[in-house]
């Protein structure tokens, strides 16, 4: 049964980065995309960012240019790195397979942007 542990998110200000990870379990993790998602309070959860087993990425346009996925296939583990973090990237993230079938949801990271 695969799994997914996120990891990383805090408290930062506005213009900070952040890196956040996630370590998944199970087999086959190297043949799925992966993607990470994000849930503010009050909205539906949305993809940020996704890549694919060619390493290619895609990211939504509210953080191109500013967010990048990574992965690691030895260590079943994808990234995120986030920097010029804005108030509206405020959310709990999560990550999961870039569908269309997807994974449990894990119990995500906080990231708070805020002054």
């Amino acid at each position: 049964q695969v799994q997914f542990v996120e990891s990383g998110g805090g408290l930062v200000q506005p213009g900070g980065s952040l890196s956040l990870s996630c370590a998944a379990s199970g087999n086959g993790f190297s043949i799925f995309a992966m993607a990470w998602y994000r849930q503010a309070p009050g909205k539906q959860r949305e993809r940020v960012a996704t890549i694919y087993r060619s390493g290619s990425t895609n990211y939504a346009d509210s953080v191109k240019g500013r967010f990048t996925i990574s992965r690691d296939n030895s260590k079943n583990t994808v990234y995120l790195q986030m920097n010029s973090l804005k108030p509206e990237d405020t959310a709990v993230y999560y990550c999961n397979r870039g569908g269309p079938q997807f994974g449990p949801w894990g119990q995500g990271t906080q990231v708070t942007v805020s002054s």
